[in-house]
């Protein structure tokens, strides 16, 4: 009798169906240090639980296996951004190292949750290496696009490019913009919706990113001017043309909407205060084209 093992991670793509994906909720004791951490302005505890739930919820709606991550972190609201401190490939993930130091206490966490959920740990970054998975976008199954930023830098790549020898990691350089307090990833420019088609924010993406877009078929949905600071560009596929977004970006929900995305929102008011859209929240373990 052939014995049929369950799948628990890979997909080396940011559209395929999402059927796995882990998060962490927020710690009410972490939320006082939101000044240290960059947050926007004060969190108010009980509405960000409901967001968090209710955003969970959707993921759940949608057929994903939400996974709570639970491995102790102190004092660390950004906790709750969980992309960032992992990447996901077809062999196991890839523990990082935060350009942002004061995120560094994740990682320990990232590889028990991990491992936790069946993910293998293949390789991690240590100093000097720093590399946020907020700057890694895979353009196609063989392709990642790295973000060269503040949080990312070349040894951070470097340490990518040994860890991933079949996949062509491609630098991107992205502006100063508000410099090294202020977080511009390369995810803050581009999400992927399809294999066609990402929504983009033109006057802050690398040139580059723009040419390799085109040499790869790929359309553009242009996030408007005004709604940058309100997360447009951050939009998480949930399959091809299905994607979930904040609450606040009606442009560039319509615009999404006009190039046949199915597009959920979610609320975003407490959840944002830290700069962090549905991708941020998402650590996806799991995604795959059958079935």
């Amino acid at each position: 009798m052939t014995q049929v093992t369950e799948r628990l991670f890979g997909g080396q793509t940011m559209v395929a169906p999402l059927r796995r994906v882990l998060v962490r909720a927020p710690d009410r004791a972490a939320l006082a240090r939101w000044r240290e951490f960059g947050w926007r302005t004060a969190p108010e505890p009980s509405r960000l639980f409901a967001e968090h739930e209710d955003f969970c919820g959707l993921l759940a709606d949608f057929g994903a296996e939400v996974v709570l991550g639970r491995a102790p972190i102190d004092d660390d609201p950004d906790a709750i951004y969980a992309h960032d401190v992992s990447f996901v490939s077809d062999d196991g993930a890839i523990v990082l190292r935060p350009g942002k130091d004061v995120r560094r206490v994740e990682t320990a966490a990232a590889r028990a949750d991990l491992e936790s959920a069946g993910v293998p740990v293949v390789a991690a970054l240590a100093e000097p290496a720093c590399a946020e998975a907020g700057d890694l976008v895979w353009l196609d199954e063989q392709t990642v696009l790295a973000g060269h930023t503040y949080r990312t830098n070349t040894s951070g790549i470097d340490v990518l490019r040994s860890a991933l020898p079949a996949v062509n990691v491609v630098p991107l350089d992205l502006p100063h913009f508000r410099g090294p307090a202020s977080v511009l990833h390369l995810m803050s420019v581009i999400s992927m919706l399809d294999r066609d088609l990402a929504v983009v924010y033109p006057p802050l993406a690398p040139v580059r990113l723009l040419e390799l877009l085109a040499e790869h078929g790929v359309r553009t949905v242009e996030v408007p001017d005004e709604e940058f600071e309100t997360m447009g560009p951050n939009v998480l596929a949930l399959a091809p043309r299905v994607a979930l977004a904040a609450e606040g970006n009606p442009q560039t929900r319509q615009r999404m909407e006009a190039a046949g995305v199915d597009v959920s929102v979610y609320s975003s008011t407490e959840l944002g205060k830290g700069d962090g859209g549905p991708t941020c929240l998402t650590r996806p373990l799991l995604r795959t084209w059958g079935g």
